[in-house]
């Protein structure tokens, strides 16, 4: 064999890939981003029955972590060539996803911080709770993506179950709050109430997102 039949295959590769680069397995990184908003939820589910200053930190870590995959999946949606699915629906979801863990870290550093330095009650934990089965559901449904995109249905619905549950328990909480007479105690507790729920907002908006992706692959 030819030194020319040696290089022929990889010049072609390479002219090839100018002209088509290869396109980023966006189903994969929105499977890892997903699973990273699985751990944060659950991380400010253990913070929420523990208090704990180390759980704390490592809600921290995993905001960190969760930042280095949004700036990496961004970087790469700007890149590619060609996409999947709709850019439009991939930079939303890559950017509520984070948002959920971002609201993760604000809640825990809100209450851990001198400011607020809140104790979790019932409803918080509630809630927290309902958070992370929603992520659980959205990470399963985002990883199905690649492979079997019709069941990310049933995840769908788990996940607006999850969602439309920490609605109705925020509205339980005020109700009760709004009961007390101590106005720090009011104004500590229901800014933390508000996190949780606006965390639920964005929960509900990558669930949306991955309908609408669902929709479009099936």
């Amino acid at each position: 064999m030819t030194s020319a039949q040696i290089a022929g295959p990889s010049l072609t590769r390479r002219i090839l890939h100018r002209v088509f680069p290869r396109v980023p397995n966006f189903f994969a990184l929105l499977a890892e981003q997903s699973s990273q908003v699985e751990i944060a939820a659950g991380l400010l589910v253990e913070y929420m029955g523990s208090g704990s200053s180390d759980v704390a930190r490592r809600v921290v870590d995993s905001e960190h972590e969760g930042d280095r995959l949004k700036v990496r999946n961004l970087t790469l949606l700007n890149e590619a060539f060609s996409t999947p699915i709709d850019r439009e629906d991939l930079h939303r979801a890559i950017i509520n996803l984070d948002e959920i863990i971002n609201s993760c870290n604000t809640i825990v550093a809100e209450m851990d911080s001198d400011v607020l330095a809140l104790k979790a009650d019932k409803y918080c934990l509630e809630m927290a709770v309902y958070l992370k089965d929603g992520s659980e559901a959205l990470a399963a449904g985002y990883g199905r993506l690649g492979s079997e995109p019709t069941l990310g249905r049933l995840d769908a619905e788990k996940a607006d179950k999850a969602g439309r549950n920490l609605t109705r328990t925020h509205r339980r909480a005020l109700a009760e709050l709004f009961n007390d007479s101590d106005f720090h105690q009011i104004f500590r507790r229901k800014e933390i109430y508000s996190q949780l729920v606006r965390a639920g907002d964005r929960l509900n908006v990558c669930n949306s997102t991955l309908l609408d992706i669902v929709v479009k692959l099936c």
